[in-house]
């Protein structure tokens, strides 16, 4: 019998459903919504997220509600409508989506449509694919009924223009202020997790960069058996670490959401060569309800809603 089948197996028939991680049990968290997301903007998007969770919807359908939430805000300009261009000039948006069934979608390098996250939602659910990018998902987008729309706003262009006559503008800048995603993750009363994450991704990138946002695995990870993972912060750092299925794949050796969210940034820390001036942040969450979160560099946030209360948290980094 696969492992699979034998741990559902094995929760049949029980009261409070367990699921095993490691070596130790791991009680099931139902009728107890939970959705984490990173920074500020994470708080009106649980608060959406929440209205669908209250009606008993799907964690699906509440993470793709509350980024939508961040994708909409033109004084946001880290995701969506408003987000800092490329070098080039354009906006360009990366995204992923992933329910409690394994099923994924992404978009990268996306232009011109206001919600990428419902792009990808209609790749998981109307493609047989995992990722579109560029022309190709635009045209998708377009063909699925999305408008066509100008994203860069004229806070964010006047940025641009500011850079370009001194690309040294940035070097004022701090860790967390030339990247940021909004990643968010949340548990249904079903006790199934989903996650979504999207962002608009470096400022004045190379045209054509597509960071880990939209990569499976990386930007963001779901196992329902298990837990849920997300990052925010230096998208090539999450890629070459595989960040987000290392916090989960922790989570399924038995370590701990905290544990996991740990060792992810200690292992990229490591192969930084024990220092960096760059900023990584994950956040996770357990199929028992538990939380994670950890961060390289201070100033990283994240906004929890539980036992009916949404709060912002500031997390203590290693450097």
């Amino acid at each position: 019998m696969k492992r699979r089948n034998f741990i559902k197996a094995g929760a049949v028939g029980l009261a409070s459903p367990v699921l095993l991680a490691g070596n130790r049990a791991m009680k099931v968290n139902t009728n107890n919504p939970i959705v984490i997301s990173t920074w500020l903007h994470g708080i009106p998007a649980n608060e959406a997220s929440i209205e669908v969770l209250k009606k008993n919807g799907s964690a699906l359908d509440a993470v793709e509600a509350g980024v939508r939430v961040t994708e909409a805000d033109a004084e946001n300009q880290s995701v969506g409508l408003g987000g800092r261009p490329d070098s080039e000039g354009n906006v360009t948006l990366d995204a992923c989506i992933m329910d409690s069934d394994g099923n994924a979608g992404s978009v990268g390098f996306l232009q011109n449509i206001k919600h990428p996250i419902s792009v990808a939602r209609k790749v998981m659910e109307e493609t047989d694919h995992v990722m579109l990018a560029g022309k190709g998902a635009l045209k998708f987008a377009l063909r699925k009924g999305f408008k066509r729309e100008n994203l860069l706003t004229e806070a964010s262009r006047r940025g641009w223009l500011e850079w370009q006559k001194d690309n040294r503008i940035k070097d004022s800048w701090g860790p967390n202020d030339d990247h940021d995603t909004i990643t968010s993750l949340a548990q249904d009363n079903d006790g199934n997790l989903s996650g979504a994450c999207t962002t608009s991704g470096l400022a004045y990138k190379l045209h054509g960069r597509v960071g880990d946002s939209p990569i499976i695995g990386a930007g963001m990870y779901v196992d329902n058996e298990v837990g849920a993972a997300g990052a925010t912060g230096m998208g090539e750092l999450v890629m070459k670490t595989c960040g987000s299925f290392l916090v989960v794949e922790l989570m399924r050796q038995g370590y701990s959401a905290m544990e996991a969210c740990n060792e992810a940034v200690d292992r990229i820390v490591r192969q930084e060569g024990g220092k960096t001036k760059l900023q990584v942040g994950y956040i996770a969450l357990g199929k028992d309800g538990s939380i994670g979160y950890s961060s390289i560099q201070k100033g990283f946030q994240y906004a929890l809603y539980k036992d009916g209360v949404n709060k912002l948290h500031d997390v203590k980094s290693i450097f």
